[in-house]
């Protein structure tokens, strides 16, 4: 589902990483852990095509991100990506259930239903009409998360998605993100500080100030 090779990316003369290799295949859950500063949201941003790597290739679903045009790219990332940001990114003038939605909106698919289950998954049931304002930082977060896999994507990003959450909440929807990989055949790439987050994972991969990627604890 996804296959990077040799990536680097810098910024003037410093590097943020180097000879970055990965693969993430249909229905695996992989952990992504570092040092902040080593470059783990970049290298995020890279793989959604958002920034540019200065060298290496993406690979998404059999698609080489390098060689896509904008129209194809942003295709790619409406179809294929579900992304997690850390600062949530909800659009403040529409609600709840219209933030969840919108990625299905985006494709032509409304689905009410779909939406409304989600927000149940996440522990919003009843929130949907609310804006986001009314809402708190890991309520923020649960709608992020909803909106990402709201349209059964191939490949989920997930930048901290548990870091407002309290730990029973946290298991709540990592078992949503669990659900995406497994039921639905997705890949999750999910960069965490968090000890339970990674232990929900099926492997556990370490960025390092040198930009190699490795199995590690």
């Amino acid at each position: 589902m996804l296959r990077i090779q040799g990536l680097a990316k810098r910024y003037g003369d410093d590097a943020v990483f180097d000879a970055v290799a990965l693969e993430l295949r249909g229905g695996e859950f992989v952990a992504l852990l570092g040092e902040s500063g080593v470059g783990k949201s970049t290298l995020l941003n890279c793989i959604a095509g958002l920034d540019r790597a200065d060298a290496g290739t993406i690979t998404i679903a059999g698609a080489e991100l390098g060689r896509l045009d904008d129209d194809a790219l942003a295709r790619l990332r409406r179809e294929r990506l579900g992304f997690v940001f850390q600062a949530f990114h909800v659009l403040p003038h529409l609600s709840v259930a219209e933030n969840v939605g919108l990625p299905l909106r985006l494709l032509g698919r409304h689905d009410e239903a779909r939406v409304a289950a989600l927000l149940d998954a996440v522990g919003l049931a009843g929130l949907g009409a609310r804006l986001p304002a009314q809402l708190s930082g890991g309520q923020l977060q649960r709608v992020a998360i909803a909106r990402a896999v709201v349209h059964a994507p191939a490949l989920i990003l997930a930048d901290e998605p548990t870091g407002n959450l309290d730990p029973a909440t946290a298991e709540r929807v990592l078992g949503v993100l669990r659900e995406q990989v497994r039921g639905a055949g997705a890949a999750c790439l999910l960069v965490t500080h968090s000890a339970a987050a990674a232990a929900a994972a099926d492997r556990v991969l370490r960025l390092t100030a040198q930009g190699v990627i490795a199995e590690g604890p």
